[in-house]
């Protein structure tokens, strides 16, 4: 169907996603009840709808707890107002989110206390937009473009800038750009914010678009960082669309072309492998921009309770209960990948 295709690496999940996946995983293996996750595990149809058919509830208020359930918290990070909330209904607590995300929030506090008005840049409405707005609420100001601000009212020149960790390079630079002549003392956090893996995708894709008339993202329309791929080869003037299953591709034009397939870092590789197998290429060509080694582990509260369960489960069954304290200890091996297949 089409000539070259180049399949781009890194894509597909980074380090949070993984973390996060499996950490949802790991509650299904301890907990006979339902579990009760705080938004999208992580912004992906397939996997949400795969976690749906096991034990897990998605909800998007605390007013959708009952008493005393188990509860995890997303990847996208919580407002310390609506985890406290959770904290005093739950009997058990894990929080997924991302320690990059967590930086943005440390950032924000400390900024906070320190007097100054924060400029965060992020979508309206996306989950860790919202959860890092909730930190400081009253000392961040949210700007999603560049003409956003000058519609913000800070009158101090003691102002920080902090920004979404998934969003493209395209969008913050500008505002970035524009806010350090606004504000000459403008503070900054002396790493970016931006996710390393939102920026290694987005580094990929515009390297290897020279090679291709197309690139096809694979994701879902709610994925920030899927989003951010899309505009950046548009930004080029390459086509991209953004897909999530084989018949999406149906209706696109692509035969004898040559095209770029990535994916998101929510995205499963197994759908990646489904569209490409549908395009069969002539030649598949595996374009490696960087390599990611990255690895973040299970939240400290989970690693405790599979240890303290694992345990007991050990001293009154010990010739059937040896594997769960030993997967633990070896979860930088065990893939989101082979999560998923495992549920």
């Amino acid at each position: 169907m089409v000539n070259n295709l180049y399949l781009v690496t890194p894509r597909g999940f980074c380090a949070g996603v993984e973390m996060a996946i499996k950490a949802l995983t790991w509650m299904l293996k301890i907990y006979d009840e339902t579990i009760y996750c705080y938004h999208e595990i992580v912004h992906n149809d397939w996997i949400v709808e795969r976690f749906k058919t096991k034990n897990i509830e998605f909800i998007e208020s605390s007013e959708e707890l009952p008493k005393n359930a188990i509860v995890m918290l997303s990847a996208h990070g919580t407002s310390p107002k609506t985890e406290n909330e959770f904290n005093s209904l739950s009997s058990v607590q894990v929080n997924a989110v991302c320690p990059l995300v967590t930086k943005v929030h440390h950032e924000a506090k400390k900024f906070s206390e320190a007097g100054q008005q924060i400029i965060y840049v992020g979508h309206k409405n996306h989950d860790e937009a919202l959860g890092a707005l909730g930190v400081a609420p009253d000392s961040m100001f949210l700007v999603e473009k560049e003409d956003d601000l000058e519609e913000i009212n800070i009158s101090s020149d003691n102002v920080a800038l902090l920004a979404q960790t998934t969003l493209a390079m395209s969008e913050w630079t500008p505002i970035m750009e524009s806010a350090q002549k606004k504000y000459p003392n403008l503070n900054m956090p002396r790493k970016s914010d931006l996710c390393y893996a939102t920026t290694n995708r987005q580094e990929a894709v515009i390297n290897v678009s020279s090679k291709v008339d197309v690139v096809l993202v694979v994701g879902s329309d709610t994925s920030s960082n899927t989003k951010a791929l899309v505009s950046t080869i548009k930004n080029l003037g390459k086509e991209s669309f953004r897909v999530n299953t084989t018949e999406e591709i149906d209706n696109l034009d692509l035969k004898d072309k040559n095209v770029a397939v990535t994916a998101g870092a929510s995205a499963p590789d197994h759908i990646v492998q489904e569209i490409i197998n549908k395009l069969q290429p002539n030649e598949t060509i595996y374009f490696e921009n960087t390599n990611e080694t990255e690895y973040f582990p299970l939240p400290k509260e989970l690693r405790s309770n599979i240890t303290t369960i694992s345990n007991f489960l050990l001293e009154l069954f010990p010739e059937n209960k040896v594997e769960p304290v030993r997967s633990v200890n070896k979860d930088k091996q065990w893939s989101a990948t082979e999560a998923l297949a495992s549920l």
